[in-house]
């Protein structure tokens, strides 16, 4: 199984693992809520999983300008 990490935002790759023995308190996925999981995690058809988590240059444009988080997508 591998994870993958993907900026919400603008779909930026920001990172990949490949283990198999992770667990998901290992990984901080026990503290979302079941809405956030949803959200946030999805599971492809070889069994990876997809995590939409949020770029540094997303952040700090979301920051410098909280009219963005009106938009599904940033460019940057």
């Amino acid at each position: 199984m591998a994870l993958h990490y993907r900026c919400r935002h603008c779909g930026t790759k920001l990172g990949s693992l490949e283990s198999e023995a992770l667990t998901t308190e290992q990984l901080g996925f026990n503290q979302l809520t079941d809405e956030e999981r949803q959200e946030m995690i999805v599971y492809d058809s070889e069994g990876d999983m997809h995590v939409k988590a949020i770029c540094e240059e997303c952040y700090q444009s979301l920051q410098e300008n909280p009219e963005f988080y009106e938009s599904d997508y940033i460019i940057h």
